[in-house]
């Protein structure tokens, strides 16, 4: 059964002056005229020449989303082309069809399957009018972005922006936020309503945190953020960081970075590590933001190391990384489920034997894959935990406090003989051996011990304060004195 086809126009940017010959002979000769939304200022023109339609404004009230209106629209649309009637569905959109119009591209898609003939005709859209308007030339670099979808990793300040499709202040506040992400709050953006349609067009330049504040919004708004070389914005993106390391490493770079190789940085990369552990500890986010960023730096220096070389860059680092990310994510990114952090961890480590198989890089003993330079405690209790999981472990807690003690007996027993290798071997057993209790009350050892390393540091700092209060030094005060500061300072905490 053959169907009538559809036809998409575009009606322009909103001037009637500015409309096609070619779209204005097909809207006069039209038999089945659609059009999207009756707000446009070319429909006037449609109503003085008695150009009949319809429109699908009422579908706007009737669904809760945009995306639902445009399904909507398009399969009513698909239903009228099945109608018996031969004659052309004609549909007008605003602006250009292939531009920011979902509505076409849903009919693209449909049309196809149907079997439906669908045809697109030109117009212009409202991007020729911005350009004018705002005196763009988008050969310098430019971006269409959709409000309703904006990310700020879309965003690129040495670009010309063009944010589309901002209907309303809520649509604006959406668009201030992801703005915000790339740009300081008091950054000027424009404000476009109606561009290139006379007697109508406005242009408002405001700081961006007054995007969302008291503007007339509407069908034909939009936002430009012009483009901007502020070094301050391009610091901003990890494009800019990829681009300084790669300079600090060129040969008209910094001699010393230029020198580094994997080994000879390998230690600040632990250095860098235990001072961002520091800046956590302390709850220091100023801190924080610093030492992140160094141990971010260690990353690129490596990955730029490699990049040199050609086997690979810090974007397959990236890749590899959000690869791995959603495939031990199944109950997230896939059709798994998981009620609590327990089945999620489940989950991690299914996918995680299933990564390693595929590769082919199954481990030969339970053992593998620990780290050789991990401090010892965080080693030990590593080696418990993958020992335990395949059963070699004590079902209840009182057998490992038997064994603690029964490990401090023997260091007893080694201390008397004098030996000091047999010393250092008891002693080593009894800490795996408390690694172990540890790891049973869910108590991390390396935490807790850092723990215990603050007290004791906070404590001694204490006795320290006191002297100095007392006008003495520790030659001239004894063990018990410090002592009784000790238990003052214990009760303070």
């Amino acid at each position: 059964m053959a169907y009538s086809p559809i036809e998409i126009i575009g009606l322009g940017s909103g001037d009637p002056d500015q409309l096609t010959l070619g779209v204005w002979r097909k809207l006069q000769s039209a038999k089945r005229l659609f059009v999207r939304t009756e707000r446009h200022p070319v429909m006037t023109l449609l109503q003085q020449e008695g150009i009949a339609y319809t429109t699908f404004d009422a579908l706007y009230e009737q669904h809760e989303s945009f995306p639902d209106v445009y399904e909507a629209i398009a399969s009513a649309l698909i239903e009228e082309a099945r109608n018996d009637n031969p004659a052309t569905v004609l549909y007008a959109v605003p602006g250009h069809p292939m531009v920011a119009e979902r509505t076409v591209q849903l009919l693209k898609e449909r049309c196809a399957e149907a079997g439906i003939e669908l045809r697109i005709s030109g117009g212009e859209s409202f991007l020729d009018a911005a350009f004018i308007s705002l005196g763009i030339d988008p050969i310098e670099g430019f971006a269409l972005l959709d409000a309703a979808e904006l990310q700020p990793s879309l965003l690129q300040p040495q670009l010309h922006t063009l944010i589309g499709q901002v209907y309303d202040e809520f649509t604006a506040s959406d668009v201030k936020l992801a703005l915000m992400e790339r740009y300081p709050d008091d950054h000027e953006v424009i404000i476009g309503h109606a561009l290139g349609v006379q007697g109508e067009e406005r242009m408002i330049r405001v700081p961006l945190y007054e995007l969302d504040r008291d503007q007339e919004y509407g069908n034909l708004s939009l936002v430009y953020v012009p483009r901007s070389d502020d070094p301050s914005l391009r610091n901003r993106t990890f494009e800019r960081l990829h681009e300084i390391v790669a300079i600090l490493r060129s040969p008209e770079g910094c001699p010393w970075d230029r020198e580094q190789t994997h080994q000879s940085i390998r230690k600040n990369f632990i250095e860098e590590l235990y001072e961002a552990l520091e800046a956590i500890d302390n709850d220091d986010p100023d801190g924080m933001q610093e030492e992140f960023g160094d141990i971010i730096l260690q990353v690129m220096l490596h990955s730029q190391m490699e990049e040199e070389t050609g086997m690979f860059s810090v974007y397959d680092v990236i890749q590899t990384l959000n690869e791995k990310l959603i495939f031990r994510h199944p109950h997230v990114f896939g059709d798994q489920s998981a009620g609590d952090a327990g089945e999620a961890l489940v989950n991690w480590e299914a996918m995680k034997a299933e990564e390693k198989k595929r590769k082919g890089t199954e481990r030969k003993s339970q053992l593998d894959g620990i780290p050789p330079d991990l401090p010892a405690l965080m080693k030990a209790y590593k080696i418990q935990k993958k020992a335990a999981k395949v059963g070699f472990d004590w079902d209840e807690l009182e057998p490992m406090l038997a064994k603690i003690e029964e490990e401090l007996k023997e260091l007893r027993e080694a201390i008397a003989t004098g030996d000091r290798e047999e010393q250092a071997a008891e002693l080593g057993d009894l800490l795996f051996a408390v690694v172990n209790a540890s790891r049973f009350i869910e108590a991390d050892p390396e935490e807790a011990l850092s723990r215990t390393n603050r007290k004791f540091r906070s404590r001694f700092q204490y006795i320290e304060e006191q002297l100095r209060i007392n006008g003495k030094t520790f030659d001239q005060t004894d063990l018990l004195e410090m002592d009784r500061w000790w238990e003052e300072a214990k009760r303070q905490k």
